[in-house]
């Protein structure tokens, strides 16, 4: 098989564990002969002339080295790589001319040199991508599922990555090493979850719902109903809204800051404290203006008639204020 020479230089990777000729080395005299205990990737060079050995290299190691397969194997899927698409260029009189070298400065002792190999890197990175984006699974973390009547942490599972350059590097090492293994079984990664469904439910140990249609709110602790209220929620021209919130502050006998809204009359922009203050005994903020309170009008509560907040009474708000910290989730449907 004849040299061949390679297309462009910035193309190929040249990977080998020796050097080319030193630069000061005199080139290869009529009939010098390789010394003896020379070999290359473990084939015996001894006693041949620089042509010799290049045609027993390429007799040896030609074409397992440009025509053979790489194989890697993980998580029972199996993908080949011929060594042709990396344009795998075996260059036998360079690696017979490194042994002749060696020799002369072996002074009798044993040496195996490196062959001379090249081949284009940027089809072995593909190579090794296209393994990486099959092998690769995100960790998936827990998360909190919140719903009028049931709170529920969904399972987390563990992800799966594996090192690419380390593949990569063997890969180039088995394109240019013909003494290698060829099936290589890639170490797989296994990737923690960031959130685990144990530490969501320590995270999440309270959570309320509020059911406008049933006027009720449920309270939840480490994931169970524990208690259920009887509410009173907005009025159809004042609804209480809907969606996920957090307690966002809690204030104990609260003044009643009025909204810079028509329905609150001459009262609007005011601060309102004592027997006036519809806000009894306790507040518990949840989305600028709207917040859970206590209420002088017990026969309002199982009906639509504040202007946004969720009534309770008064005993019931405190008995909740106690057990709700602030930053609990709210969800209100």
């Amino acid at each position: 098989m004849p040299t061949r020479r390679l297309a462009t230089s910035c193309a190929l990777a040249a990977v080998a564990l020796a050097a080319a000729a030193p630069a000061a080395a005199q080139p290869p005299l009529a009939g010098e002969r390789i010394a003896g205990g020379v070999s290359a990737a473990g084939t015996s060079l001894a006693g041949l002339t620089v042509d010799e050995a290049a045609a027993r290299l390429n007799e040896v190691h030609g074409a397992r080295l440009e025509n053979g397969l790489v194989t890697v194997q993980a998580a029972d899927i199996t993908w080949t790589f011929k060594t042709a698409d990396a344009v795998v260029q075996f260059d036998e009189l360079q690696s017979a001319k490194r042994a002749l070298y060696a020799g002369r400065d072996a002074q009798g002792r044993a040496v195996d040199v490196a062959l001379a190999v090249a081949y284009t890197k940027d089809a072995v990175e593909k190579f090794a991508a296209r393994i990486d984006r099959r092998l690769n699974r995100p960790a998936r973390n827990s998360r909190l599922r919140i719903s009028l009547k049931k709170v529920r942490v969904t399972h987390s599972r563990r992800g799966r990555d594996m090192d690419r350059r380390q593949l990569i590097k063997s890969i180039g090492a088995r394109l240019t090493d013909p003494n290698l293994d060829r099936v290589i079984k890639p170490k797989l990664i296994s990737v923690k979850p960031k959130v685990t469904a144990d530490r969501l439910r320590r995270g999440a140990s309270t959570v309320v719902t509020i059911e406008q249609r049933t006027f009720k709110l449920r309270l939840f602790k480490h994931l169970k109903v524990v208690k259920t209220y009887k509410v009173a929620v907005g009025q159809p021209q004042y609804p209480t809204p809907r969606g996920l919130f957090s307690i966002s502050n809690k204030q104990v006998n609260p003044v009643w800051s009025v909204p810079n809204s028509p329905w609150a009359g001459e009262l609007a922009g005011s601060t309102v404290t004592g027997p006036g203050n519809p806000l009894k005994a306790r507040w518990m903020g949840i989305t600028g203006s709207v917040g859970i309170h206590g209420t002088g009008e017990d026969g309002s509560i199982g009906t639509r008639a504040s202007h946004g907040c969720i009534r309770m009474h008064v005993s019931d708000v405190i008995a909740l204020y106690k057990r709700v910290p602030v930053g609990t989730p709210v969800l209100i449907g």
